[in-house]
């Protein structure tokens, strides 16, 4: 299999800089990783450079293997969740002086939560460390739980975050582990835990979907009460991961998120670096 050549837009920013290496460092020290680095994200020069980080929690093995993600999978039994990590996360983001702090984490289908209490530990943590900050929290489907979706709600994060990543008909190749129709219900589940709360969705584009199947992904998402929408380009991690189909233009993008705006979304990233969580404080 060989890679499609990246056209001129998707140049990757600089990895080097002064307040990114103070980032790398903080991280270090605190014995935290990123879903920026596990995840291969083309930005992560340019946040770290920003100071910002998008922290992940539960370790950095997945329990699934979704073909478009370069987090590896869980070959045995994964540790059970550091009972220290909320805390030391929050002293990272109060360090960092962060005013939004961003937390993802692997699926963890082994655990009987799915990991919603330990995400819930480290919002609240978070909150006591920094009052002021906001949080977004980007999670797994906890296989659809309204129980586990309540952990996260009644820890109170200011944005719920749950990606589609890729239209329907795309869904069991792309996560062969995961279910369209149980992410929507995701999303939708958890408005009615907390109505008040922001909800927010992303889709890779390039993947081989069509346009009219992505302008009913977002249907679907804005039927849902999904408010808040990401739209990206898709990048292979590896020559074994899901190929890139097409390289979607700048204009493309911009056309979008146009759309996406008529149809009711209040806030859309939509271009070819965009990334779940990149600038997710400006929007």
């Amino acid at each position: 299999m060989t890679y499609k050549k990246k056209p001129s837009w998707l140049r990757m920013p600089s990895r080097g800089s002064e307040e990114a290496a103070k980032v790398r460092s903080i991280l270090r020290k605190y014995s935290l990783d990123t879903v920026c680095r596990q995840a291969m994200c083309p930005n992560l020069g340019h946040c770290f450079g920003r100071g910002t980080a998008t922290f992940l929690i539960l370790g950095n093995q997945c329990t699934r293997s979704c073909r478009y993600c370069a987090i590896e999978r869980s070959e045995g039994v994964l540790a059970e969740p550091d009972i220290n990590e909320p805390l030391r996360l929050a002293e990272a983001a109060a360090e960092m002086k962060l005013s939004y702090v961003i937390i993802t984490s692997v699926t963890r289908d082994d655990l009987p939560d799915g990991g919603a209490g330990h995400f819930a530990r480290t919002v609240e943590a978070v909150r006591k460390m920094i009052p002021v900050a906001r949080i977004e929290v980007l999670t797994p489907d906890f296989r659809g739980s309204e129980e586990a979706l309540k952990v996260i709600a009644d820890a109170g994060p200011d944005v719920f975050n749950h990606n589609l990543e890729t239209v329907e008909r795309l869904f069991p190749d792309v996560r062969p582990e995961a279910y369209y129709r149980l992410s929507l219900e995701v999303l939708e589940s958890y408005g009615r835990l907390s109505p008040s709360t922001p909800r927010k969705s992303g889709l890779m584009l390039g993947l081989g979907e069509t346009k009219s199947e992505i302008r009913s992904s977002l249907e679907d998402l804005r039927e849902k009460g999904v408010t808040m929408l990401t739209l990206g380009q898709y990048l292979q991690p590896s020559r074994s991961h899901w190929p890139v189909d097409r390289y979607v233009t700048p204009e493309e993008f911009d056309a979008w998120k146009d759309e996406a705006l008529s149809m009711g979304f209040v806030s859309v990233a939509s271009a070819p670096l965009v990334r779940s969580s990149f600038h997710a404080d400006e929007q």
